[in-house]
């Protein structure tokens, strides 16, 4: 049974560069979003769950994220977990509502938000790399267990380097992309 499957190694590298895309959705520009809070996990109900389990999180103003907790009981936990977060967010509480504004940006956070941007790409990168390198071993080992020829091997090898490339690309677009959004909002 050959061990090299082009989809399996296609759905990993995809998989990585979805990851990046998600991660840097949570990295904050001047915009209000409400990915922003995803990360955001409270304790409730003597357990630790995602905001989205607990609270509508909505962007009604450009600047401003509100948060409708469902139960009034886990009001003050939701605002903690926001504010546990390391956000830099001021969580206001409004009744069932948490309010949060969103702070103008300093330069000095621009350039600390697009040098975090550029690490997750490199993250992505570096796991886009290793699928690559589980690729070429399970091309040599069906070489070795005499299931593909030399020049299969080869041939199979110049694909899997050209799906890296791709993926890498996409990689480094997204994150340039999200470094141009931070610096310049």
């Amino acid at each position: 049974m050959a061990q090299y499957e082009k989809a399996d190694i296609e759905r990993r590298m995809n998989g990585a560069v979805e990851a990046l895309k998600s991660d840097l959705a949570g990295l904050r520009t001047g915009r209000a979003n409400t990915s922003l809070l995803d990360p955001v996990h409270v304790e409730v109900y003597g357990a630790m769950m995602p905001l989205n389990q607990v609270a509508t999180v909505s962007a009604p103003e450009p600047r401003m994220l509100s948060v409708q907790v469902w139960d009034k009981a886990n009001v003050i936990p939701v605002e903690k977990g926001i504010a546990h977060a390391n956000l830099g967010l001021n969580p206001m509480i409004d009744g069932q509502t948490i309010r949060l504004p969103m702070p103008d940006l300093t330069e000095e956070r621009r350039k600390e938000l697009a040098k975090l941007a550029g690490k997750y790409a490199e993250n992505a990168k570096i796991a886009i790399r290793n699928v690559r390198r589980d690729g070429m071993e399970a091309l040599k080992a069906d070489e070795k267990k005499k299931e593909i020829s030399e020049d299969d091997r080869k041939r199979l090898e110049d694909e899997v380097q050209k799906l890296t490339d791709k993926y890498v690309g996409e990689a480094d677009a997204a994150a340039a992309k999200k470094e141009q959004e931070i610096l310049t909002q």
